[in-house]
């Protein structure tokens, strides 16, 4: 018996679903991302209205002030679906393991300086609160939004939040004990320095615009405090005692430099698709950063002292940069 092996091309009868050939053409193959993101959201034959919210559809482009012709337009650069976001957490977990590990291994906690012990504590373990707040917004922007693009990285966004909360609070055991877990709540619920900060997250708990809160959380307050978290008291107890708080939150570093290309994307594409848009983001912004800001001077000045106003002064000017090369008025 002879046996002939030959290869046969099958040239496909289409390259991909129909609602994506009406997008980019029927002669060019998808990515999972387009497909498992581009009009997946119901928008017709709902069989009733939201019964706490009898005036809006279940899906309904009215919660928000922004006008979208397209809300798929809002995509998202770094096309996380499921599947990419899972292996992307999953290498990131690794390296944050790898770094606990190191500094549990290594001692590195013992010997940490016990000023910067005490500062590391006082500032950072109180933040996993701010994190919590952040994924019950990243929850509700998921809820109300228009439009898989966007809904599906704020629901991705939220769950990151919870895991940073997570970070916070080994750094929290790592570098301290469950006491300083404590006295870190304690403080977010009645220490002076952290009630406009708490009053900042909780009146983003009660925005009802989704586009709005998208602005308050995911660009004002985590631009700010992000910036000065892990860029300027991170720098200063790196001077003072070295880089342990450095590899602890090496996650939160990574992650933020990852979502702000998401973020300033949405903004981007949403303050171009009319002036109306681009009005509205800009007074977003500018109120919900000088919020964020002046909620922040008492937290910063804890961890700074005298160096906090040019510390916010400096984060400050890095997001507005950020927003002025996105189309924001600031």
């Amino acid at each position: 018996m002879q046996i002939d092996l030959r290869t046969v091309s099958i040239t496909p009868l289409r390259q991909t679903y129909a609602n994506i050939a009406a997008r980019q053409g029927a002669d060019k193959p998808a990515s999972r991302y387009l497909e498992g993101t581009m009009d997946v959201q119901p928008d017709a034959n709902f069989h009733y209205r939201p019964t706490w919210e009898p005036e809006h559809e279940l899906f309904d482009q009215g919660r928000t002030a922004i006008r979208m012709q397209d809300w798929y337009a809002l995509k998202d650069p770094r096309q996380l679906y499921y599947g990419t976001y899972t292996l992307a957490r999953a290498r990131m977990q690794e390296t944050a393991e790898a770094d606990f590990e190191f500094v549990e291994s290594r001692g590195l906690a013992d010997g940490f300086d016990d000023a910067a012990r005490r500062t590391a504590l006082d500032f950072y373990v109180p933040l996993r609160h701010v994190a919590w707040g952040a994924n019950m917004n990243g929850s509700y922007q998921c809820a109300y939004g228009y439009g898989t693009a966007i809904t599906q990285p704020c629901l991705y966004a939220g769950m990151d939040q919870l895991g940073i909360a997570q970070y916070l609070t080994r750094l929290g055991l790592l570098l301290g004990s469950p006491a300083d877990l404590e006295a870190g709540k304690h403080a977010w619920l009645n220490a002076p320095a952290w009630q406009e900060l708490r009053r900042l997250v909780e009146d983003t708990w009660v925005t009802r615009d989704w586009f709005e809160l998208f602005v308050a959380q995911n660009l004002a307050l985590d631009g700010m405090l992000f910036g000065l978290a892990y860029q300027e008291v991170d720098a200063d107890l790196r001077e003072r005692a070295g880089p342990t708080v450095s590899m602890l939150t090496r996650f939160q570093v990574e992650w933020f430099q990852d979502a702000c290309k998401w973020v300033d994307a949405v903004i981007r594409t949403a303050a171009a698709a009319n002036p109306e848009n681009q009005q509205q983001l800009s007074q977003w912004y500018v109120q919900w950063r000088d919020r964020a800001r002046q909620a922040l001077e008492p937290v910063a000045q804890l961890a700074l002292g005298a160096g906090s106003t040019p510390a916010l002064e400096r984060v400050q000017a890095q997001l507005d940069a950020r927003m002025h090369k996105a189309g924001l008025a600031v």
